[in-house]
């Protein structure tokens, strides 16, 4: 047990990494909310996001209820094996994460505001778990698609971080990175808790504010 344990919650080489498979994996052709093309381009005016907080489920409910956000789905990125399976993943050993990307309009919703909800919204300083569930899946992310997105998240983590350390709680181990590639998750995990609402959801934020996006 421990020393699967010790596997999961430690990122996998590239050379160790599952092999995966050449076609992406089937998914949902629609969002289960609002019925948009799950895999729409993204439109004019828009943008786009990717964050990884624990659980996708919890997750994407989270940003779908925002004001502006105009589609969201999960998937996995930031690993080495393409195209994955969830069953994959959860192994440990393929180095993805579950993460929620989203297409939003900045004109109703700004970056920093969508940053003050993913720092608000779990504990980014658990390292590779959210709460009791533990592994390299579940562990805190911001992927960004612009140098633009790359410096205010770095600038969110610089500003919120006094205050965790002021509430007692340890180091900020969120990876911020340029977008990895994304990898649709499986058809039942689409807008899962809209379709379960009493689902599973291990998400929940430490109680501090995020001085940003206010």
């Amino acid at each position: 047990m421990f020393s699967m344990l010790h596997k999961k919650s430690k990122m996998v080489s590239p050379e160790n990494a599952l092999p995966g498979r050449p076609d992406p994996i089937p998914t949902a052709e629609t969002h289960f909310l609002t019925a948009c093309p799950l895999k729409s381009d993204v439109p004019e005016g828009m943008e786009q996001a990717m964050f990884g907080m624990g659980c996708f489920w919890g997750v994407e409910r989270i940003f779908w209820q925002i004001e502006g956000v105009w589609l969201t789905m999960v998937g996995y990125a930031g690993g080495h094996t393409p195209n994955p399976s969830y069953d994959e993943v959860c192994t440990g050993q393929t180095g993805h994460n579950e993460v929620v990307r989203l297409i939003y309009d900045p004109a109703v919703v700004s970056y920093d505001a969508l940053l003050k909800t993913f720092w608000e919204g779990h504990d980014p300083t658990q390292g590779m778990r959210q709460g009791n569930d533990r592994g390299t899946q579940y562990r805190s992310g911001i992927y960004t698609y612009t140098g633009e997105q790359l410096a205010q998240a770095e600038a969110s983590r610089f500003a919120f971080a006094p205050r965790l350390e002021e509430a007692g709680f340890g180091a900020v181990s969120t990876e911020i990175l340029l977008a990895p590639e994304f990898y649709y998750a499986e058809d039942y995990h689409q807008q899962y808790l809209a379709k379960n609402p009493a689902g599973y959801c291990g998400i929940g934020g430490t109680g501090v504010s995020c001085p940003i996006g206010s």
